[in-house]
């Protein structure tokens, strides 16, 4: 439905219920209820035709654009999270949105089925620079439904990886600044505990994802300065068991397979908490998901910075 400029948000079903009422949107966060309708205001609005005119059709177009759910014609739909991100924030821009997503750079290291998940859905979602780091050659265990390719056991999974992007976003560009705007490190077993000092030292803003024994950890997201980071949890690990660092450095560069539901849902964990970050909404500090089977259900802990770290400053224990 289109009128006066303004048309309906682009995914949005209109649906009836009855013989003058429909229904706008199904989630109940935004759902409307037009009602007391003539039996051509149904019509139009139901097949998203434009025909209403006078008063009528303003005061139906000003009740949806008041909840969201249309937009002027000029605004373009986006990536295909805009229609969520539009109704959840009507107050952003979502041409702003789109251009700070394509000026965007992110980094991910390690591209086993997780990794490249992470960098498919960042490239299809429209961020603009995904560089890729990991030269290891791809195992049969990385072959998926939606990933690697039979094809493509042997080759360096950073080469393999940038064909796939190209074919999800052919305008990606796979070449950018040596430091990304942000930084996805998706590792085996156990997060390498000299990696995050050197972000930290260079401010980069940083997620880790750690494929262990039996479960996926995504995050956190380490903002210098804001929130626990990574050496944060390692030390909360060693106040519960003395023994973590020695078992700890055992575990550091391990190589772990990657179940493919876990390594499903960990890949779109990160994914949203990347276009977060990118879109200027970043997670909660210190927010971790635990994804593990058999049901992969995501479990949420939460970590505060420890305060012999020193990443945010906090005075030591008495």
């Amino acid at each position: 439905m289109r009128g006066t400029g303004v048309r309906l948000r682009t995914g949005l079903p209109v649906l009836r219920r009855g013989a003058d009422e429909v229904q706008v949107g199904t989630d109940p966060r935004w759902a409307v209820r037009l009602t007391n309708l003539a039996p051509d205001e149904v019509e139009a609005l139901v097949t998203r035709r434009a025909g209403l005119d006078g008063p009528r059709l303003g005061g139906l177009v000003d009740e949806l654009a008041l909840a969201g759910l249309a937009v002027p014609d000029d605004i373009p739909d986006g990536p295909p999270d805009s229609l969520v991100l539009g109704l959840l924030r009507p107050e952003d821009d979502p041409v702003a949105r789109t251009r700070r997503r394509g000026a965007s750079c992110v980094g991910v290291v390690g591209l086993g089925p997780t990794g490249l998940g992470i960098a498919a859905g960042l490239a299809a979602a429209g961020v603009g620079t995904v560089l890729l780091d990991d030269e290891r050659p791809v195992r049969t265990a990385d072959v998926g439904a939606t990933g690697y390719r039979w094809s493509d056991v042997g080759q360096p999974r950073e080469r393999a990886a940038t064909r796939l992007l190209r074919d999800v976003a052919p305008t990606v560009d796979v070449d950018g600044p040596a430091t990304p705007d942000v930084l996805v490190v998706v590792e085996g077993a156990a997060a390498d505990p000299a990696r995050p000092e050197r972000l930290l030292s260079l401010d980069v803003t940083h997620l880790s994802v750690v494929v262990r024994e039996g479960d996926t950890v995504v995050g956190p997201l380490v903002v210098p300065g804001a929130g626990a980071c990574l050496r944060c949890l390692d030390l909360h690990r060693a106040d519960l068991d003395p023994a973590w660092p020695l078992v700890l450095s055992q575990l550091v560069g391990t190589d772990a397979v990657e179940p493919g539901p876990v390594a499903s849902v960990a890949a779109g964990l990160a994914v949203a908490s990347l276009l977060a970050t990118v879109d200027g909404r970043p997670i909660a500090p210190g927010l971790t998901w635990e994804v593990a089977l058999p049901d992969a259900v995501p479990r949420e802990r939460v970590w505060q910075p420890h305060p012999r770290c020193g990443c945010t400053r906090l005075p030591d224990e008495p």
